[in-house]
């Protein structure tokens, strides 16, 4: 009998969802979305209050940059929003494909230096870099193939580490006074 609340179950469940998603909307322009997030800070704190949807995160630096640690730094929240995108697209393969998996585990991790903030020379980039994902499969019973074929399918289709890995403008638009 098949474990009703492990992941295996939920994988079925996403299956259905996404084959029935695909159906109901069978064109590109069907998938279209604009997403959105907004960060403010308006505080004695100077914590970043990141907005999305009806979520709430916060971003602080730590003491070095005036910071309170009440939260991850941004370097910090980029390896955490890597490893959630990557570890759904795990999860996605895993749903279409029907490679049964029980655990997906990913940890990112990246080199950064912040010393170009206080004008302290560094020869390293001004970017997180060396952005390394530990990926962790727990899927036992599906075959070393099916094992593959998964990771292969999350490296080539995670959005967020193809938007790592190419070049991609964002564009600054001032608005207010």
């Amino acid at each position: 009998m098949q474990n009703e609340r492990g992941l295996p179950h939920y994988l079925d469940q996403k299956a259905a969802s996404m084959r029935a998603a695909a159906l109901a909307r069978p064109t590109s322009d069907d998938w279209h979305e604009t997403v959105e997030a907004t960060c403010t800070a308006d505080d004695a704190s100077g914590v970043r209050k990141l907005r999305i949807r009806d979520w709430q995160i916060i971003g602080d630096s730590g003491p070095a940059f005036g910071g309170w640690n009440l939260g991850p730094s941004s370097p910090e929240l980029l390896c955490g929003v890597i490893s959630t995108c990557l570890t759904h697209t795990y999860l996605i393969g895993a749903a279409w494909l029907g490679i049964p998996v029980e655990k997906v585990e990913v940890r990112v991790s990246a080199e950064n230096n912040d010393a170009r903030f206080v004008d302290v020379p560094t020869d390293e980039p001004p970017v997180p870099y060396s952005i390394t994902a530990h990926v962790t499969l727990e899927a036992p019973r599906a075959s070393e193939d099916q094992q593959a074929a998964l990771h292969a399918y999350a490296s080539e289709r995670c959005p967020l580490s193809q938007l790592i890995r190419t070049a991609n403008e964002v564009t600054i638009v001032v608005e207010g006074h």
